[in-house]
C-alpha cells in the first residue's frame, strides 16, 4: 500500500513539482477536499526544497483563501449553507464571534476546514488585509512543518 502511495507522490512531484503544490493548495482553500499536506510532504521527501515548497503552498493557499473570502462576501450565506452546510455555518459564526482574526489562524493551522473559514470571513465581512495576514501566519508554520517532515522522511 505505502509503495503505491510513494510511487504516486513521486509522479505528482516529477510531473508538476512546485506548481502541483501551488494548484492543490489554491483549490483546497476554495472548495476541493484534498489537503496539500501530503503533496508538500511527498514533494520534499523526493527532493523539493522544504522552504520553497512551504512558501509555494502557503501562497497558493492564501490566494485560494482570498477567492473563498470574496465568494463568501458576494455569494453570501445562502450559497455557503448549500455547499458547506448549516452545521459548518453555525460553527463558523460562533468561531468568528468569539475569536475574530484568531479564527482564521486557528483554522489555518488545524484540521478545521480552512475553506469554510475563508468563506465565512467574507460573509461576516472580516477586514480583508487582516484576513490575508492571519491566513499566511497560520498556513506557513503548518506547511513548513510538513515540508521539513517530508525532507526527514526522504532522508530515512
Amino acid at each position: 500500500m505505502f509503495e503505491g502511495l510513494k510511487h504516486w507522490a513521486e509522479e505528482v512531484v516529477a510531473d508538476y513539482g512546485y506548481w502541483g503544490i501551488f494548484i492543490v493548495s489554491f483549490t483546497e482553500s476554495i472548495i476541493q477536499p484534498v489537503p496539500p499536506d501530503p503533496f508538500i510532504t511527498g514533494g520534499t521527501a523526493f527532493g523539493l526544497t522544504p522552504l520553497y515548497a512551504a512558501l509555494t503552498a502557503a501562497i497558493g493557499s492564501v490566494f485560494g483563501g482570498v477567492v473563498g473570502y470574496f465568494l463568501g462576501r458576494f455569494l453570501g450565506e445562502p450559497v455557503f449553507k448549500k455547499f458547506i452546510g448549516e452545521k459548518h455555518y453555525d460553527r463558523g459564526e460562533i468561531l468568528f464571534r468569539r475569536f475574530g482574526i484568531w479564527a482564521v489562524i486557528i483554522a489555518a493551522i488545524t484540521p478545521i476546514p480552512f475553506k469554510a473559514v475563508c468563506w465565512l470571513a467574507g460573509i461576516f465581512e472580516m477586514p480583508f488585509w487582516g484576513f490575508v495576514l492571519a491566513a499566511f501566519i497560520g498556513r506557513l508554520p503548518r506547511f513548513l512543518f510538513m515540508a521539513y517532515f517530508g525532507q526527514w522522511l526522504g532522508n530515512l
